[in-house]
């Protein structure tokens, strides 16, 4: 190992002298290792496989990673997590030939001990810097327990509720999709103090929310203007603001597997000049035999290698065939040698190669992992993520202190489902319920609790109980929902309506107290017809994470105003999905009447039960002296907002456009700036907003179009409610 070392820096320092002073030192270094590698070894710096802990997929029998590790045949694992851990298994990596330390990487989708609310419901925010300070939380607690690399952001622009995996998507909005893609990959990237820093992983590349019937892992079958206009947006952004890797989709886009389309690898490496690392999600380039595209678990290695995928994840299909590829003249050994010096750089970036202890320190874990500002973060992201749906007679906010309180459902009294799925610890919740956090803000009060109905079936005997609770008291909150298994990977449902069990239950607790606060708790948007029109209040709280009743809390006694709005529409019935605000208009809208021959439902309406962007506040606002502007290469707009009622408050500016004609037809509106802005009551701002000429381009029949020809543009509180239109045109 000694002389081998010596060798390196040797051929470091040779190759130093002759280099130019703006070479990447980095990449120097790299080429260097590589000419020293066998070709075992570049194939173990493609190959990951998950640790024993916790799985995240089928495992595949393989009872000697240690042995692997060893040899240099491991570059990177998953599932790994804590600092004893992760040392343990580096120091193995450190005995193979030549030292090369291995990256851990987790699925620290919305938090990794300190939980925050689920994607779906930060994506409800709208507020770009606390989604950036969530990412910053989570990778500071995943660096200091040894991890390097978090499979997040996932950026799967979705229209489908019905689809389990909408949980950790930023919505139905590729807009709002890209601020957040920008947002996560600068808080999870950028470098801490101590020189510690994690990489972002955007996924899943690409379409995979297109999945037909919003059945987990189905085919896509779209036009490549939805792609582009629609699915491709974020993923854009995250390259061009840095993120260091990409993870790929299991489905198949017009029958080519993602995991290896030629078409939109080529698009993330020669156009968009993407130059980090490609994973395969677990065990996809496997299943590309399976989709029917590949022959063999051979020919799909040579298929994935050839397009550009870096890393292959748990299929092992780098591992058993790339040698023999490369030996027979199938796959040149350049092309792995360019997949491993994408590997090896990160890992230099990382500092892994000076200190590969670095990540990974006991002493931290115990001060940073749910540390009080860590879980202040949490509760302020939470408070921004919690929607207002219903207020009628102002029953929120509670300003007083209710003497008796009924608190109804199981969800009240569930740490676990406070987290939601895709916790990287569910199993060591540490959530705060709902009841303690009640009695905690009343301690005088007199808090009674009735299950009701159980968080599976479909058994009423709870139901006399929490009536009887609810009747006498002054205030009743009853928690209706999912529990967290409900929704996420795997999970697609084809009827997301609330069970009719826990809508009845709500019914009658209305019946017996007026006086009732309903709490939605869930990974998606579901269906609650019933609730929605008799239901006085409604808060939807989806899954919020550790802080999440506190934060409830502060939201029902006003000490928060909510200002959360919908990012992806609730239908009002099941036919309607997809059900979405940026569709496009036809010959023959629908309308609302019975007249024929117009796109309408004859049963149903044909509109959501929340549009996209909707939201209230317990205050009001008002948009007055609007002005708009043409410059050289932008819109400009401003207005005077005022908060007219009588509570501090934050209130959304949405700006949509609509192309009148052209080319290629456009959707009715399209998002294009928004704003949140803090007003005290009775006072009064001026906002500036601006759209760059570039966010109006769309991708059309035979390509990108430009800027030019006709538009309206509208301002308003939700995709529907609007307040103001106005007709520019761009010459």
């Amino acid at each position: 190992m000694k002389k081998i070392t010596a060798l390196l820096v040797s051929l470091l320092f040779t190759h130093a002298i002759h280099a130019q002073d703006h070479t990447d030192l980095y990449g120097i270094k790299v080429d260097s290792l590589i000419s020293l590698m066998t070709l075992e070894e570049k194939i173990g710096q493609l190959n990951m496989l998950t640790g024993n802990w916790e799985a995240t997929g089928p495992v595949l029998n393989d009872s000697n990673k240690a042995e692997k590790l060893k040899k240099g045949e491991v570059g990177s694992m998953l599932n790994v997590k804590g600092s004893t851990n992760t040392h343990e298994l580096q120091s193995l990596a450190l005995t193979s030939r030549l030292g090369i330390p291995v990256l851990f990487g987790q699925d620290v989708v919305h938090g990794y001990k300190t939980i925050f609310p689920i994607p779906l419901a930060q994506a409800a925010s709208f507020d770009p810097a606390a989604i950036r300070s969530a990412a910053r939380v989570s990778a500071r607690e995943a660096a200091v327990s040894g991890i390097h690399w978090v499979f997040s952001p996932m950026l799967d622009v979705s229209r489908d509720p019905r689809w389990g995996w909408v949980m950790e998507g930023p919505g139905e909005d590729p807009f709002l999709a890209s601020v957040i893609a920008r947002a996560m990959t600068e808080g999870y990237q950028e470098p801490f103090g101590d020189g510690l820093s994690v990489m972002a992983c955007a996924k899943h590349f690409a379409a995979y929310s297109g999945a037909i019937g919003g059945r987990d892992y189905n085919t896509v079958d779209i036009s490549l203007q939805t792609l582009h206009n629609l699915y491709l947006p974020p993923f854009k952004v995250a390259a061009q603001s840095g993120i260091a890797s990409f993870m790929t989709s299991f489905n198949e886009i017009n029958g080519i597997p993602a995991t290896a389309h030629p078409y939109i690898y080529d698009l993330l490496y020669n156009q968009w000049n993407f130059n980090g690392m490609v994973v395969s999600d677990w065990g996809a380039i496997r299943e590309m035999v399976m989709h029917g595209y590949s022959k063999d678990r051979k020919q799909a290695a040579r298929q994935a290698i050839q397009t550009g995928i870096t890393i292959d994840m748990e299929s092992n299909c780098y591992s058993n065939y790339l040698k023999e590829l490369v030996e027979e003249g199938s796959v040149r050994e350049e092309t792995i040698d360019k997949a491993v010096k994408q590997v090896l750089l990160q890992k230099f970036r990382l500092g892994l190669f000076d200190s590969p202890y670095k990540y990974g320190n006991e002493l931290k874990e115990k001060e940073e992992l749910l540390s009080p500002s860590h879980r202040e973060t949490a509760r302020d992201v939470v408070r921004r993520s919690i929607i207002l749906l219903k207020n009628e007679a102002n029953l929120l906010p509670v300003t007083h202190t209710p003497r008796n309180i009924a608190v109804i459902g199981p969800l009240a009294y569930s740490k676990r489902d406070m987290d939601g799925n895709w916790v990287s610890l569910s199993n060591e919740s540490v959530a705060v319920t709902l009841l303690e956090a009640l009695k905690e803000r009343y301690p005088q009060s007199n808090i009674l609790f009735a299950e009701g109905y159980p968080a599976t079936g479909e058994d009423r005997s709870g139901f006399n109980q929490a009536i009887e609770i609810a009747r006498n008291a002054d205030l009743a909150i009853v928690t209706l929902g999912e529990t967290w298994n409900m929704t996420g990977e795997a999970r697609s449902k084809g009827d997301i309506n609330l069970p009719e069990v826990q809508q009845q239950l709500a019914s009658a607790i209305y019946q017996a107290n007026p006086n009732t606060i309903t709490l939605l708790m869930a990974g998606r948007p579901t269906i609650f017809t019933q609730i929605s029109e008799e239901m006085p209040a409604i808060l939807y709280c989806w899954w919020l994470g550790t802080e999440a009743s506190h934060a409830i809390t502060d939201v029902i006694t006003g000490t928060y105003n909510p200002s959360a709005r919908v990012p992806m529409s609730f239908p009002a019935h099941l036919g309607q999905i997809p059900v979405y605000y940026n569709h496009k208009n036809t010959g023959r809208p629908p309308v609302e009447s019975e007249k024929n021959y117009s796109g309408r439902y004859m049963d149903i309406t044909h509109k959501p039960r929340y549009p996209f962007g909707f939201g209230l506040s317990y205050t009001e606002f008002t948009y007055t002296a609007i002005q708009t502007g043409l410059k050289k290469d932008r819109l400009t707009l401003s207005l005077d907002l005022s908060n007219t009622g009588n509570y501090d408050g934050t209130e959304l500016v949405q700006v949509y456009i609509n192309k009148v004609w052209g080319a290629s037809t456009r959707p009715v509106k399209e998002l294009k700036a928004f704003e949140r802005v803090f007003l005290k009551k009775g006072e009064t701002r001026r906002v500036d907003l601006e759209i760059p000429f570039s966010e109006m381009i769309y991708y059309e029949n035979d390509g990108w179009g430009d800027e030019k020809g006709d538009y309206k543009l509208f301002i308003g509180r939700s995709s529907s409610d609007i307040l103001f239109e106005t007709s520019f045109s761009i010459e």
